[in-house]
């Protein structure tokens, strides 16, 4: 049996309350002895978007991924939220669970949700890795056609049209952009608009020095909606950071899962 079969069969799924919001989580067991890895998914996906680079990774490593509100199998809240507030949801959601140190990936929207996390539970949080993501409100904009399509995804009939600034042909397998697909169809259209309004009032950019965190920086050098000035950023104000630069768009977790996957292995070793 390969190792994928075994990653698949390890992986459990279930809904819990933090508070009066229901999240959907899904768990990898690993083997009890590494740190957990903590991961955080983009704007508008669930957390089916992780799996290619859950399957490459070391199947000892235990991982945990969740649904952000109005995303995935997680119900829309009934009012916006800011990244600081869903912060210290994941941080219930991680006592209820019962872990108290992670590691923790951030990838796109989810690195400002991780960034945050590392500010605010400095001693649960032992490495950081940010994938594709800025400083929130200040960072450096992508191409101007990739901007607007994200800031209205969905055409007429409510399907997402963004696929090709994101995951383009030329990178993708066709399970690859299957497995984003599935991530964010149905796209729900208010949890979306929620997770853009988080988005649009928060930056890292006056406290970004004071991570402490060892913190590996993964960047695209052809990304569309996040530019490679923007890792360059998060590598001098963040002082024990490192910077891996592969080659490829926005989407590297998926298109360059084995690579990444691999890369942030040793990184969580170090």
């Amino acid at each position: 049996m390969d190792t994928q079969t075994n990653v698949q069969q390890e992986e459990s799924t279930q809904m819990i309350s933090v508070g009066c919001q229901r999240l959907h989580v899904g768990i990898h067991r690993g083997d009890g002895i590494r740190t957990p890895l903590l991961l955080m998914p983009g704007i508008g996906s669930g957390l089916e978007m992780f799996q290619p680079f859950v399957d490459a990774l070391d199947p000892s490593i235990e991982v945990i991924r969740f649904d952000i509100p109005g995303t995935g199998a997680s119900p829309t809240p009934v009012s916006p939220y800011s990244i600081v507030s869903l912060t210290c949801m994941v941080g219930r959601m991680l006592d209820q669970l019962g872990y108290r140190e992670v590691d923790v990936l951030g990838f796109s929207w989810g690195g400002s949700l991780a960034q945050q996390f590392a500010l605010q539970f400095p001693r649960r949080c032992r490495h950081l890795i940010l994938g594709s993501t800025g400083t929130g409100v200040t960072m450096v904009p992508g191409q101007l056609s990739a901007m607007l399509q994200l800031l209205t995804p969905w055409s007429a009939n409510g399907e997402p049209f963004f696929l090709k600034e994101l995951v383009p042909t030329q990178e993708a397998e066709p399970e690859v952009r299957r497995a984003f697909l599935r991530s964010i169809s149905p796209l729900n259209q208010l949890g979306y608009v929620y997770q853009l309004l988080a988005a649009v009032s928060w930056t890292s950019f006056p406290w970004l020095w004071s991570l402490r965190q060892p913190t590996l920086i993964l960047a695209g050098d052809d990304d569309p909606i996040v530019p490679m000035t923007n890792a360059r950023i998060l590598h001098a104000g963040i002082s024990h950071s490192r910077l891996y630069v592969y080659h490829g768009g926005h989407m590297g977790v998926l298109t360059n899962a084995r690579e990444l996957a691999r890369v942030s292995e040793q990184f969580l070793l170090s």
